[in-house]
């Protein structure tokens, strides 16, 4: 898997309203009604996370979720980041 490069990286994040570049991840926070409906997203992310074997960082305070993507084995932002960052938003969309 390689590094997309800065092109690549704007034409997938076109398709990805939200999401922004910071240094070599990608990142997005989401807002939700309470505490009790942001951590039932989390458990859905974390099964497909566990599904495509990658993990996001993320940090959850209250009703409020922000996540950063990177593929640590290349140090950068790679399609495996796009790939997860779609499925996020199919999950939090539903």
């Amino acid at each position: 898997m390689e590094k997309l490069s800065e092109s690549q990286l704007t034409e997938h994040l076109a398709g990805l309203p939200g999401w922004e570049v910071d240094k070599e991840t990608i990142v997005k926070s989401f807002r939700f009604k309470d505490f009790k409906e942001a951590f039932s997203v989390m458990t859905r992310i974390a099964f497909e996370c566990e599904a495509q074997n990658h993990h996001p960082n993320w940090e959850n305070v209250y009703n409020s979720l922000t996540i950063r993507l990177n593929t640590h084995d290349v140090g950068g932002i790679t399609l495996k980041d796009i790939t997860l960052a779609k499925t996020i938003e199919t999950i939090v969309n539903r």
